[in-house]
């Protein structure tokens, strides 16, 4: 009887599940706006803060802390609101239509420089910084929670979330490569000027805007299950969780992960700046993120060769390497070493970043095969709450490294402050990389993976099978 069923759910499930090139792409302009907007705001607002607005390297480190936790469970929340969500646009995809506008204003407000007292600007910050995140995730989570909703087709769901890290890929770089430049173009001549900051900002949370509404308009979620198709109440979809081992292990390597990332992003400006005495190489050095689009083009083939899992361990590899040889470059002050280790550790980041989603996407499949519950805001939203948490940390021991070694804005550093900076740009990532590595040998649904999808399979053909029989009574 199982044979039966399962026969017209697997026999057509890579011709039924393929997604159309048009939503792909238009899947992929999520991320590519989100980059824009919140790479900005991670790459450049703690030098904003100190060089711009003028508020401390140790107040902004316990800024980014406190806001980062207090966002942090935010992204739960999310989850919890995605699944008790149901209308004719679907679970996840309303929330780019209903706060993407949002979104952008914080993003506007957060590089608006109100004359205010010191007071005033931490308050301000704390507002407007906190509104970012807690916007963010609203438009952010649904990325990865609509992702097994659009296909159920594993090597698919790979596809999808290349193109995606593809185009994210190009937004961060872009953002990060011209936003110094655009800065100054807008601002006299000047990449610590306040109006510059603000109109660039202006520029790009239209642009963000505009890019939702062609997201929302051109994606479908097309794999509907029995849970799908009703509300989970809360209590029942937080047995996804348990046992969920695929999904604590991305979780955890989420969060650090992004911990180093975050510390290396937000001191780059200030390496070049004081260490290298060549601010306008740190442009140069952040658009070398293109060469991690060679490494997401050659995720797919990469893990349908060697296994998710595997694909994944190389690229933290490959950035860990990166990063020691990123400490040479920086001990010799050798702008042809660093150049060199920026592109090794980008080659190797590239690999791990599109697949962060896809195993979140496995860790839902998963926590249905176990328990029953098929919860994708819950348990995709952990993501965000973990990644969060990571660079609300990471952020935090920028600041406080940065205050301990005696950095002073806008002024020479000496060698303490100098080896603070360097610090942050390499030894925090690399520990990050390192611990993410180490997790990976404990990740085994690759090995499960046959087997999960085809009693996922039947189990949905039964229950489709059962809801048409009962509305046709």
């Amino acid at each position: 009887m199982a044979q039966n069923v399962s026969q017209p759910e697997t026999q057509p499930e890579k011709s039924k599940n393929m997604v159309p090139w048009g939503e792909r792409f238009s899947y992929s302009l999520s991320d590519f706006a989100c980059n824009l907007s919140f790479q900005m705001v991670g790459t450049y607002l703690m030098i904003f803060y100190t060089d711009t607005f003028g508020i401390s390297a140790a107040a902004v480190g316990t800024l980014f802390l406190v806001a980062r936790i207090i966002d942090a469970f935010d992204g739960p929340f999310w989850g919890i609101m995605i699944d008790h969500t149901h209308t004719r646009w679907g679970k996840s995809r309303p929330y780019w239509l209903w706060f993407s506008i949002p979104f952008a204003v914080f993003c506007v407000l957060v590089f608006t420089t109100p004359n205010l007292s010191l007071t005033g600007k931490l308050v301000w910050a704390y507002i407007t910084y906190i509104g970012v995140d807690v916007t963010y995730s609203a438009v952010n989570i649904p990325i990865t929670s609509i992702l097994p909703s659009l296909t159920s087709n594993p090597q698919e769901r790979v596809t999808l979330s290349t193109i995606r890290q593809f185009m994210g890929t190009a937004g961060n770089t872009i953002i990060t490569g011209v936003t110094l430049g655009a800065v100054a173009l807008l601002g006299g001549g000047s990449t610590t000027s306040k109006r510059g900051w603000f109109l660039w900002a202006l520029i790009i949370g239209i642009l963000v805007v505009i890019i939702f509404a062609i997201v929302f308009k051109n994606t479908k979620e097309r794999v509907q299950t029995k849970s799908s198709r009703k509300s989970i109440p809360i209590k029942t979809s937080l047995k996804a969780l348990k046992r969920n081992w695929p999904w604590a292990i991305i979780i955890f390597i989420n969060f650090i992960y992004w911990l180093g990332m975050q510390s290396r992003s937000q001191v780059t400006v200030y390496f070049f700046k004081y260490n290298m005495h060549n601010t306008q190489l740190a442009s140069l050095v952040l658009s070398l993120q293109l060469v991690s689009l060679v490494a997401v083009v050659l995720t797919p083939m990469t893990s349908k060769a060697i296994g998710k899992r595997n694909t994944m361990l190389g690229g933290m590899i490959l950035a860990v390497i990166g990063q020691l040889l990123l400490s040479v470059g920086a001990t010799h002050l050798s702008v042809g070493m660093i150049i060199f280790a920026t592109l090794v550790g980008y080659m190797g980041t590239g690999f791990v970043s599109g697949l962060i989603a896809v195993m979140l996407a496995d860790a839902v499949d998963y926590g249905e095969w176990k328990n029953g519950v098929r919860a994708e805001g819950i348990v995709t939203s952990f993501s965000s709450f973990s990644a969060k948490l990571g660079m609300g940390i990471g952020g935090a021991i920028t600041g406080w490294i940065l205050s301990a070694t005696g950095y002073v804005a806008n002024h020479t550093q000496d060698a303490t402050a100098l080896h603070g900076i360097e610090m942050n740009y390499i030894w925090v990532p690399l520990i990050g990389f390192g611990l993410s590595a180490v997790s990976l040998a404990f990740y085994k649904v690759d090995k499960v993976e046959k087997q999960m999808l085809n009693d996922l399979a039947i189990k949905h053909a039964r229950e489709n099978a059962e809801d048409a029989a009962e509305n046709e009574k």
